[in-house]
């Protein structure tokens, strides 16, 4: 259950509603935004947010000539192992906590299960992010390799492909042939153009076990840090204050891991176009129907055991 609303939660649309070409900013808009400094991304993409196409016209016209590459956000490359493994991290950690609170688990029972736990399965989500990727990737370059082997061998129906392909998306015919026989003039160019254009897939770069090796630490990272919260109440609150009853540190555990899944809801928002109030309320609501469960279930069992 964790896993479906982990997986919802990281792979939620970053894009806004469409608008028609018939919008006009509003006055606030374009208060918004200096057109006179639409100098960097970020004013190009307030310009985007806000819908004003003059200060978008402003940021690509006050561009130098050397540098004619549109600059994006790139933090997001690791947003999903980042935001994955976190949620799934706390959710599994505060799983345990409320399904032991729920069948009346004593303290000791929840850090052992929690902490042993957490390790394992971060380990585990680490390792399949890493060979996930890499399996993914592998899967893409024997794709390239075929299309770069049949269009050596027969360019002439590679072409003719990509040219129904153009056409079918709304091209005249003429347009499409000028185009796609230009391509292919640049033969690696053009089979990029076919991964992505005719089985919609993006090749890797070259370093990508580099990359994969990077996602994979990084859910493993996130998972055991995220993971880790809610069991901490356990440790710090006994330390500082002695003897607590269960009761208490349940609380306190649900507190932390509330704070912590609006948190990461609201860190989620700055690479889409959520409010960072409504996606840190989303994550908070998904994430408390996942410990809501864990509890019931942990109550139910104990109920069984105990008749």
């Amino acid at each position: 259950f964790t896993g479906i609303v982990n997986s919802y939660l990281s792979n939620m649309p970053s894009s806004p509603p469409e608008k028609t070409n018939d919008f006009e900013p509003t006055e606030t808009s374009k208060l918004l935004i200096d057109r006179d400094t639409i100098t960097d991304n970020t004013d190009a993409r307030k310009a985007f947010e806000t819908y004003d196409r003059e200060a978008s016209k402003n940021y690509h016209d006050s561009r130098p000539f050397e540098s004619s590459t549109e600059t994006h956000k790139t933090e997001g490359g690791m947003l999903k192992p980042i935001i994955f493994g976190g949620l799934d991290g706390i959710l599994t950690s505060f799983a345990i906590v409320a399904g032991a609170a729920g069948g009346g688990v004593g303290t000791g029972v929840v850090l052992i299960m929690g902490f042993s736990n957490i390790l394992a399965d971060a380990l585990s989500m680490g390792v399949g992010e890493f060979l996930s990727s890499k399996a993914e990737n592998e899967w893409i370059l024997s794709e390239r390799r075929r299309e770069q082997w049949e269009m050596e061998n027969y360019p002439e129906g590679e072409i003719q492909e990509m040219i129904d392909i153009y056409e079918s998306r709304g091209m005249k015919r003429e347009d499409a042939e000028l185009v796609i026989t230009t391509m292919s003039k640049y033969e690696e160019f053009f089979v990029n153009v076919m991964m992505s254009e005719e089985l919609e897939l993006q090749v890797p770069d070259d370093d990508y076990l580099k990359e994969n090796m990077k996602e994979g630490v990084v859910m493993f990272l996130s998972f055991a840090f995220f993971g880790s919260l809610p069991l901490l109440g356990y440790v710090i609150f006994p330390t500082l204050f002695g003897n607590l009853n269960e009761q208490f540190l349940f609380s306190v555990a649900c507190i932390v891991t509330g704070v912590v899944l609006f948190l990461m809801g609201c860190v989620k928002s700055n690479f889409s176009t959520t409010h960072w109030f409504w996606s840190g309320t989303e994550t908070l609501l998904l994430g408390g129907a996942c410990a809501t469960v864990a509890y019931t279930i942990g109550q139910l069992v104990d109920g069984f055991i105990n008749v």
